[in-house]
């Protein structure tokens, strides 16, 4: 009876449970990431936008690196192999430790470095009466996704070839052109009123913070990870040199 009462106790007191949800939780937000990572690699093919190919190989081995960790994590808790939560640990102390070292020292520099790039490269369309047919198409996808015309100018940096990604359907967005307001341009033709390039800028400024945020974030839940799982291999050494203990009847009450 007193053997399976510290039995019942040891259970209740042990991190297994918490452990393996914590790592539940963090494959779904592995594979969650992985499939917008998909998603969003197969949207800038299509849209022809141009991003690092090391940048999306990198992103494509850490989550899936991470996912498999997890998986690791979770078979070492449920069999009580330590050695899968020693390369678990391994794995998540290495990865804790760069991502947030690598996020905290790299922001601002990363920061500044890609909005400029992205803002010169948008700005070398100009004029957009002129620029090539690749950058077009760029332009409207880019026009139609924020709702807006032009980069600097709106309307008047296309000249009298205005698109119809510019054409404006909502209330409060738009501008009327009357006249000779755009020589060549359609009378009455109502398009976007704000320029894009503020607006992408912002959005862009937007998307890396966000982007360097959860970074930062998931460094510190594999610490948790981390620190749950060495607690976990402790108590795992313990229950093992309990029953070794049990087996060989010299058990003493009070000794775990």
């Amino acid at each position: 009876m007193q053997r399976s009462a510290v039995f019942v106790v040891a259970d209740k007191m042990s991190l297994k449970r918490p452990f393996i949800f914590a790592n539940a939780v963090h494959m779904a937000l592995c594979f969650f990431m992985l499939t917008m990572t998909l998603a969003w690699h197969r949207d800038l093919i299509q849209t022809g936008k141009l991003v690092s190919n090391v940048s999306v190989v990198i992103m494509y081995v850490v989550e899936i690196g991470c996912l498999l960790l997890s998986v690791l994590g979770v078979v070492g808790a449920c069999k009580g192999k330590r050695w899968c939560l020693i390369l678990y640990a391994t794995g998540m102390a290495a990865a804790s430790q760069t991502i947030i070292v690598r996020t905290a020292l790299s922001y601002q520099d990363i920061y500044e470095k890609r909005v400029v790039r992205e803002e010169s490269k948008l700005l070398s369309m100009m004029p957009l009466s002129g620029t090539s047919k690749a950058n077009r198409t760029l332009l409207y996808s880019i026009q139609q996704e924020f709702e807006c015309c032009g980069l600097i100018d709106g309307y008047k940096d296309w000249g009298s070839s205005i698109p119809a990604s510019c054409n404006c359907h909502y209330p409060g967005k738009c501008i009327r052109l009357r006249g000779i307001a755009t020589l060549g341009a359609p009378k009455n033709q109502y398009v976007y009123q704000k320029p894009c390039l503020p607006i992408y800028v912002s959005e862009l400024k937007l998307a890396f913070s966000l982007a360097m945020a959860v970074q930062f974030g998931s460094g510190v839940f594999w610490v948790v990870l981390l620190v749950m799982s060495i607690k976990l291999m402790g108590q795992i050494k313990r229950k093992q040199e309990f029953m070794a203990l049990l087996q060989s009847n010299r058990y003493v009450p009070g000794a775990f």
